[in-house]
């Protein structure tokens, strides 16, 4: 049986994958999480064979959960789950340990198999996004500025798109504002802006942010 964690800050959508996931009688939803914070608090409890993740949640986010988690448990098969399919966030989340990533407009058979595949230590990526993936990879000259980021600019970077605040991400993240103002001065000089609707911009360009 595969234990799964279940973590997605929308509770229609946890209901729909819960009922998708125990539709296999090989895999059991053990616990469900709204937050970061309630899913490494769970991951630590429960300690789930598989955690399936939402990226984009308020407060502490998939990223920062997964980072998190990976901290305390360096072997933990997580399963991110976002509702882009942009290389970029791919790249970043696998970077940061998670074997699979999977868009949430995928097939719903795709969860199951990708599931299947994270519990038995294997990295899963949808068809499509490796193929992106792999070219990216080979085709270094149209990466963009925002490659230059480091993980935490990168996600202090996304936070600041969506018009969060330095008080809150600082919160969100477990990082002094000063820290923040720190990586959101890095993060200007790297993309060589000036405000934060030009890093809004970016983000939504990159298909990192809806408009």
């Amino acid at each position: 049986m595969i234990r799964v964690l279940l973590v997605d800050d929308h509770a229609v959508v946890r209901m729909g994958f819960r009922l998708l996931l125990q539709s296999n009688a090989e895999i059991s939803v053990i616990a469900e999480a709204d937050c970061g914070e309630t899913a490494c608090q769970l991951f630590l409890e429960l300690a789930p064979d598989v955690v399936v993740m939402d990226l984009a949640m308020p407060g502490m986010g998939g990223l920062e959960a997964l980072r998190r988690i990976r901290a305390r448990q360096p072997h933990a098969k997580v399963l991110a789950l976002s509702a882009h399919d942009d290389v970029m966030r791919a790249r970043r989340t696998l970077q940061e340990g998670a074997l699979g990533f999977l868009s949430k407009r995928s097939a719903p058979e795709t969860l199951l198999e990708a599931v299947s595949t994270v519990a038995a230590g294997r990295h899963y990526i949808e068809p499509t996004l490796a193929q992106k993936l792999a070219i990216a990879e080979f085709d270094g000259g149209t990466r963009s500025p925002v490659d230059q980021l480091s993980e935490r600019e990168f996600e202090v970077f996304v936070r600041l798109a969506r018009g969060t605040t330095v008080q809150r991400i600082a919160q969100d993240l477990n990082l002094s504002a000063s820290t923040v103002g720190t990586h959101l001065y890095n993060i200007k000089q790297k993309l060589s802006v000036v405000n934060q609707s030009e890093l809004t911009l970016i983000a939504i360009r990159h298909g990192l942010i809806e408009a």
